[in-house]
């Protein structure tokens, strides 16, 4: 029944990948996002979809993977002799190995061992398969996979992007799910993600509980009914916070993602109880063990980001909503909330989009800003801004905006933003004077 269901067969061992020359020692900050793609980059995409329409098939995949691979982020690896090649793509935890040959494309990942066949097991994956569009949950031997195959004569760019996306983002996320769920089940396949610093894990964990203790603090001190929007408001913020400047993986990524639905599940329910479900979770990660933490702190490679680009409009609207919302705080004297209101807007869209790697990078000197003590204890005091003084430094500000516009004024020439117009008076002028000029950049070609 498994050899039928889940194509139990024979797979070519292939050799470990290689790591790279070292540990990466500089540490980045929020998801991957293939949502920087240069000028000439855009141009193999056009070149592949040219030659397959030529009936070149094997050019337009050089094309094809010449535009997946970000040569800065080390993460694809292809070569290709004559009508036979191979390639390895990296996504988190997990590789995707394939290979292409006699006509035909096949790429598999390892998620799992498993000694004895598990019906439970079985169960879970063949419920999964129905929801996947062209790849599927196979055996080899003992180790559990995911699989695409297409003959080369039918994969065009946009079927070998989907079918590869899938098969890598749907992989990284399901083995951690699956080793959690059933211990039967051991994780393979992560040899090559790149272990941080003690310190490094030591630091983002302290962050990570001085954050979660600050906000449930701020919580307890107001009324859960008459500020229930502003409660919502701090709880997605942390949560938004944590991923971006955090940056974990496995099991806290998932315990971040469940928070995150809590609230925009559609289920009916009142603002209330998704704030008290949201903070009982919140407590949970707060207790969680140190060393549970530590696991799920490392770097690793992406090919593809695991959310879809916004159009302008979306990030305006939402930029503009949270400012809206943020007056009635400020002009009561709740600085704190009317803070984090601002930095919402700015990190769902960060959470929730793959967005233009611009207004990423205006995102991290927000963030750089807003807290700057964490970035120094990570041994990057940039000095943009003195918590204990409340003291900006205009022009290393203005120096950062204007480098950023600079470098991304080529791809977007009508990008603008006017350093002039920032407020310095306080943090809560800066960050909404930031945030409307972030709100209204054009960035249409």
């Amino acid at each position: 029944m498994f050899e039928k269901l889940f194509n139990w067969g024979k797979r070519k061992t292939n050799p470990s990948p290689d790591s790279g020359a070292g540990p990466n020692s500089s540490i980045t900050f929020g998801r991957y996002s293939d949502n920087n793609k240069t000028p000439e980059k855009t141009k193999r995409w056009t070149a592949s979809d040219n030659f397959f329409k030529a009936n070149q098939h094997y050019e337009s995949m050089d094309a094809f993977f010449d535009y997946l691979k970000d040569d800065s982020a080390g993460n694809l690896e292809y070569n290709r002799t004559g009508e036979v090649a191979e390639f390895r793509l990296f996504q988190g935890s997990k590789i995707v190995e394939g290979r292409v040959k006699d006509g035909q494309l096949t790429a598999q990942v390892k998620l799992a061992r498993m000694q004895q066949p598990s019906v439970a097991v079985m169960r879970r994956l063949l419920e999964m398969n129905f929801s996947l569009f062209y790849s599927r949950f196979a055996l080899d031997e003992t180790e559990l996979c995911m699989r695409f195959d297409t003959s080369i004569s039918t994969a065009n760019p946009n079927k070998l992007y989907y079918g590869l996306k899938e098969l890598a983002t749907k992989s990284d996320k399901q083995d951690d799910l699956l080793v959690g769920d059933f211990t039967s089940l051991e994780a393979v396949g992560d040899d090559h993600i790149t272990q941080i610093p003690e310190t490094e894990k030591q630091i983002k964990y302290d962050a990570m509980q001085a954050w979660i203790a600050e906000t449930l603090e701020k919580i307890a001190t107001v009324d859960a009914n008459n500020f229930s929007g502003g409660i919502n408001y701090l709880l997605l913020t942390l949560a938004y916070r944590i991923d971006y400047l955090i940056v974990p993986e496995g099991g806290i990524l998932n315990d971040l993602e469940r928070i995150v639905v809590i609230y925009f599940k559609k289920d009916e329910r009142p603002i209330l109880e998704k704030n008290r479900d949201m903070i009982e979770e919140f407590k949970k990660l707060q207790s969680k063990p140190k060393e549970d933490v530590f696991k799920s702190l490392f770097r690793s490679k992406h090919v593809f980001s695991i959310v879809a680009p916004p159009n302008n409009k979306t990030i305006a609207e939402v930029i503009d909503e949270s400012n809206k919302n943020m007056q009635w705080y400020r002009a009561n004297n709740h600085e704190y909330f009317a803070n984090k209101v601002m930095e919402y807007g700015l990190a769902y869209c960060q959470y929730t989009y793959s967005l233009p790697k611009p207004i990423t990078e205006l995102f991290e000197l927000f963030m750089r800003v807003n807290y700057s003590d964490y970035f120094k204890s990570l041994g990057q005091p940039d000095g943009f801004y003195d918590p204990a003084s409340k003291k900006f430094n205009q022009n290393a500000i203005n120096s950062r905006i204007n480098k950023i516009i600079d470098t991304w004024k080529a791809k977007y020439p009508k990008m603008s933003f006017n350093t002039a117009s920032l407020s310095y008076m306080n943090l809560v002028s800066f960050n909404e004077t930031f945030s409307r000029l972030v709100q209204n950049i054009n960035l249409d070609a």
